[in-house]
């Protein structure tokens, strides 16, 4: 091959990855828009931002085959629409079948999410009496083909699954879907898989902004904390006191689950705009909120409760999606615009090992994207390695990758037919 051809073909090789499974903090993945860029871009950017986790809304095959051999963890999710179909044993193991085990081991599935906010959803009154078969068949299915060790079953609960969360210690769990949650909780303790809720200060904020201090629901580092009058614990911002409101929940309903079951943050997030009524939607805040959480799941501690117990989260979301219905905040979550445009300044520290290691170009809690990437690494053996900084007058790298990667692509095609003449 001539020189210039394989000078340019070698930019066109993939870099290795490969995740670490002690990452704490992910990053949802929501594609409910028309000017997303592809899947392939993604894993390239995620590198760049320092995450190695990502939960997926669906078992789209070519999002899949997009984080094969990348070595990010991945959640997947069942959409509602498919709860009836798996809720059978025959229906689910066809679904694994067909769906999850083509994609294994080249993709890394670690988590299987039936539904989203089943029960408390629009659609609850006909789907929740399927969320429970629909998870045991799942599990039962990965079990059968020897997988149920390395892909948990679990859902994502809404915190409206509350029917009180404050203060903490007097959390419990309405008592109309008790006879829903407790097998559910049952189900966990049984298979090892963690309880999942998606969690949100800014509503309890929006909701009420003259009784909930905006500090506390933005968890800035430098406010004094709320104490919970019957435990006497301290809690330094809202987002802890939500997660062991959910604990204390647990064990009000099933004392034996609550000794065996995580509570993991499965979504969690801060509007940069919304409409006129809902307060706190701005830039700023949610660059302070967004940067708060990273650096709380980052310094690898627990809730006042569970203090061992390391807080796992994953922020919501890599992208604004501009075909959410609702208000304007739901389209609004987003930590990049579409073309890859970051939509606020946002600085923050992350340990390297939670991101993918290894693999020039990808980042790996260190390394530099440069030219139009968005992001720095300082990953140059200085002291400031694992610091990430988005700048908001800049383009991602991972898109504008992709973008030049099809291009040099096409070059090469060219350049071969040249050749070939």
């Amino acid at each position: 091959m001539p020189p210039l051809l394989l000078a340019m073909a070698v930019l066109l090789l993939p870099a290795a990855a490969e995740a670490t499974s002690s990452a704490l903090l992910g990053i949802n993945y929501g594609r409910i828009g028309n000017n997303l860029p592809p899947p392939t871009a993604v894993p390239q950017m995620l590198s760049s931002l320092g995450v190695g986790r990502v939960r997926l809304y669906d078992a789209d095959p070519a999002t899949l085959r997009a984080f094969a051999n990348t070595g990010v963890e991945l959640i997947v999710g069942v959409p509602d629409e498919c709860l009836a179909a798996v809720s059978t044993p025959s229906g689910a193991a066809s679904w694994v079948r067909s769906v999850i085990q083509p994609a294994l081991p080249a993709t890394k599935i670690a988590v299987l999410t039936v539904g989203n906010e089943v029960l408390t959803g629009a659609n609850s009154s006909s789907l929740s009496r399927s969320l429970l078969p629909a998870m045991q068949c799942l599990h039962d299915a990965l079990a059968q083909l020897g997988l149920d060790k390395q892909v948990a079953v679990t859902t994502a609960h809404n915190l409206g699954v509350l029917a009180t969360s404050y203060p903490p210690s007097s959390a419990y769990f309405r008592k109309d879907l008790l006879p829903l949650l407790c097998p559910i909780l049952d189900f966990h303790a049984r298979t090892g898989s963690p309880f999942l809720v998606n969690a949100y200060p800014y509503f309890a904020y929006a909701e009420d902004p003259t009784g909930v201090e905006l500090e506390y629901a933005l968890l800035e580092p430098s406010y004094a904390g709320v104490a919970d009058p019957s435990s006497g614990l301290h809690y330094p911002n809202l987002l802890v006191a939500q997660v062991d409101a959910v604990y204390h929940a647990i064990a009000a309903a099933n004392s034996a689950a609550a000794r065996a079951v995580e509570v993991r943050v499965s979504e969690t997030g801060w509007p940069s705009a919304g409409d006129a009524n809902e307060t706190g939607a701005t830039p700023q805040n949610a660059a302070r909120y967004n940067g708060n959480v990273m650096l709380l799941v980052a310094d690898g501690k627990g809730t006042p409760l569970r203090p061992s117990v390391a807080l796992r989260a994953y922020m919501f979301a890599l992208f604004n999606e501009n075909m959410k219905p609702g208000p304007t905040s739901e389209r609004n979550y987003g930590l990049f615009k579409p073309d890859g445009t970051p939509v606020y300044e946002l600085s923050y520290r992350l340990p390297k090992d939670n991101t993918n290691s290894g693999g020039a170009g990808m980042g790996g809690g260190s390394g530099t994207i440069a030219g139009g990437g968005g992001y720095n690494g300082h990953g140059d053996g200085s002291e400031d390695g694992g610091y990430y900084s988005i700048s908001a007058s800049a383009k991602l790298a991972g898109w504008w990758t992709w973008w030049t990667q099809a291009a040099v692509a096409a070059c090469v095609a060219v350049l071969m037919m040249m050749v070939a003449l």
